[in-house]
């Protein structure tokens, strides 16, 4: 099989790259720049997919809690074409034609789902509609809308919605780290709000299933079955350095920092739960927080 990746220079894309690669599969990335085993987005756009192609992996998105980047209307824009308009671009290549049948995965996230309430014990999953409620929300629509392949197109979609991702080279464990390891971590403003995570070799194996598996279509949540809090998981993390967790980073810190709609993502959050993972039978290589953690720290338990 010979896979596309959109993305495949990032965080994510870096991992899912080396697995590929390191289980028989031809790569190629789409990149802002040219080079071996890479093709530009004009490419993409005025040639349409690379012949032989059989599978497209899209991971590509701006960054969106960077925090040198004020959240300003030309930012948002840049966030929502990250996102929306190269997902579109994706689906436009393959709607063009290819040489055989082939697979479309893209990767979008669990903001769709409405947060819960402080007395909500409400669990979504595949079959929980999503809900417009603000920015991110309607960037996640927008998002998966763009993805959507033609009714005659013979390709296979599948749209992984997934929690935040933990891995040591970037995301919010990236950002985190440091703090965490010098005693200075703590919860989020309350630190009750759901916190849907997924290690990120998870995702990757998960992405690998997706395209092995000629049955998967459609939506599938990309989260680890362990429901967990921002405080569950800020203890977790904690401990696996060996450090305390008491710094708590107030809310209204955030709000100013990154912008009250941005920072909805650190304050707030859904129960989110996958069904269709199970009835697949994929099995966690990281199930619960602390096995997660643990690693991410380095250390076995």
């Amino acid at each position: 099989m010979s896979v596309l990746v959109g993305g495949g220079t990032g965080f994510i894309g870096k991992r899912l790259v080396t697995l590929l690669r390191s289980s028989g599969y031809d790569v190629t990335v789409v990149s802002r720049m040219p080079g071996l085993n890479r093709i530009t987005w004009h490419d993409l756009e005025a040639q349409g997919l690379p012949r032989g192609t059989t599978a497209v992996v899209n991971l590509v998105g701006q960054n969106v809690l960077d925090p040198t980047r004020r959240w300003t209307p030309g930012f948002k824009q840049n966030v929502w074409n990250s996102r929306v308009n190269s997902t579109a671009s994706m689906a436009k290549a393959i709607a063009k034609g290819s040489d055989a049948p082939g697979v479309f995965v893209n990767i979008s996230g669990v903001s769709l789902y409405p947060p819960a309430g402080p007395d909500s014990r409400e669990i979504f999953d595949e079959s929980s509609p999503g809900v417009e409620y603000d920015f991110m929300s309607r960037l996640c629509i927008a998002w998966e809308a763009a993805a959507a392949l033609p009714p005659s197109s013979d390709w296979r979609g599948i749209r992984l919605r997934t929690g935040v991702v933990l891995g040591r080279q970037g995301g919010m464990i990236g950002n985190i780290f440091l703090p965490f390891y010098l005693g200075l971590g703590g919860p989020v403003a309350s630190g009750l709000q759901p916190l849907p995570w997924i290690h990120i070799d998870d995702l990757c194996a998960i992405i690998l299933l997706c395209l092995t598996r000629n049955d998967i279509t459609g939506h599938i949540n990309a989260v680890a079955p362990h429901i967990v809090s921002n405080a569950d998981f800020s203890r977790a993390f904690a401990k696996a350095l060996r450090r305390p967790a008491v710094f708590k980073v107030p809310e209204l810190i955030l709000n100013i920092l990154f912008a009250r709609e941005r920072a909805v993502l650190l304050t707030a959050g859904a129960r989110v739960a996958s069904k269709r993972l199970p009835e697949l039978g994929y099995k966690f290589q990281y199930p619960q927080i602390e096995d997660a953690c643990m690693q991410l720290a380095e250390r076995k338990r």
